[in-house]
C-alpha cells in the first residue's frame, strides 16, 4: 500500500514514501511534517493529523492528573496510615510536585482543567489507597480533602530518627 510521492522535508521534488496512518504512524508523522514543510496542504491527511493533535493535548492531561493523583494518594496514606509513614513516600510527593509545576509551565491552558484533573484523580488515588494500605473504603473520604494548596504546598517531611530499623515494623 506503499506509492511515491515527490515531497522530502526542505525540497518540492525529493521523493519520499507516502506512508498510511495506520499502517506505521512514525512513517506517517514523517510524511506529513514533510508535507507542511514544502507547503503541499492539499495533500495532507488532515483529519488524521487532527487527531494526533488531540490525542498530545490528552496526553498533558493525563500527565497532569496523573501526577495529582500520585500525590493525593500520598497525601491520603500520610494522613489515614501515619504509621506506616516514609521516606519514600516523601520523596514522590516532592517529584510528582514538580511534574505538576512543570505541565503547567508547558501547557498554561490546563490551568482552568485543574479542579477537573483533581477530581478525577482523587477518584483513582482513593482507590489506590484502599487497596495500598487494606483499609476500609470508609476511611478515605468520597469526596477530596485537599484544596490545591494542600496538593503543591503543604509541608510533608520525613524525620530520619522516626525511620525504623532494620527488622522493626
Amino acid at each position: 500500500m506503499t506509492t511515491r510521492s515527490r515531497v522530502r522535508s526542505g525540497s518540492n521534488d525529493a521523493p519520499v514514501a507516502v506512508t498510511h496512518y495506520c499502517d506505521d504512524l512514525y512513517g506517517w508523522v514523517e510524511q506529513q511534517v514533510a508535507l507542511l514543510r514544502a507547503g503541499r496542504f492539499t495533500e495532507i491527511d488532515a483529519g488524521n493529523i487532527a487527531e494526533e493533535l488531540s490525542d498530545v493535548g490528552g496526553e498533558q492531561y493525563d500527565k497532569l492528573e496523573s501526577a495529582l493523583r500520585v500525590v493525593m494518594l500520598h497525601l491520603l496514606k500520610w494522613d489515614y496510615q501515619p504509621s506506616h509513614r516514609s521516606r519514600s513516600w516523601v520523596l514522590s510527593i516532592r517529584e510528582q510536585r514538580r511534574q505538576i509545576e512543570r505541565v503547567l509551565r508547558k501547557n498554561p491552558s490546563l490551568k482552568p482543567r485543574i479542579r477537573e484533573a483533581m477530581v478525577e484523580g482523587y477518584e483513582d488515588a482513593r482507590d489506590d489507597a484502599i487497596r495500598e494500605t487494606e483499609l476500609a473504603a470508609v476511611v478515605f473520604p468520597p469526596e477530596c480533602p485537599y484544596d490545591w494548596t494542600a496538593i503543591t504546598t503543604r509541608v510533608v517531611e520525613w524525620n530520619d530518627l522516626r525511620s525504623p530499623q532494620a527488622g522493626e515494623g
